[in-house]
């Protein structure tokens, strides 16, 4: 049989995973959109000044992510070098077939 002092701290560790749950959401949230909204630029026109602006919008937000300890370090040199890698791949084929 538990006690109340063996259970309290397994709530308060819930209360906390429920707080850290919702802010990791919120973050990976803001990467994705970031990341996506940067992919319909790349998609869009690669040599617009616009497209280089969402692409550093979407590594910062990767890095900020990395700051607060959301996602791996890696994990954000991993999709920031596949952002990049994809923007320059764009870049090159517009200025050929122009």
């Amino acid at each position: 049989h538990y006690s109340e002092r063996t259970l309290m701290p397994s709530a308060k560790t819930h209360r906390v995973h429920l707080r850290r749950t919702a802010r990791n959401r919120s973050v990976k949230s803001y990467i994705s959109s970031r990341a996506n909204r940067a992919r319909r630029a790349i998609a869009a026109d690669p040599s617009a000044d616009a497209t280089d602006a969402s692409v550093r919008e979407a590594t910062r937000a990767l890095d900020i992510a990395v700051r607060k300890g959301v996602i791996h370090r890696n994990q954000a040199a991993r999709k920031k070098s596949r952002l990049m890698l994809r923007h320059n791949r764009a870049r090159a084929n517009a200025s050929e077939s122009a």
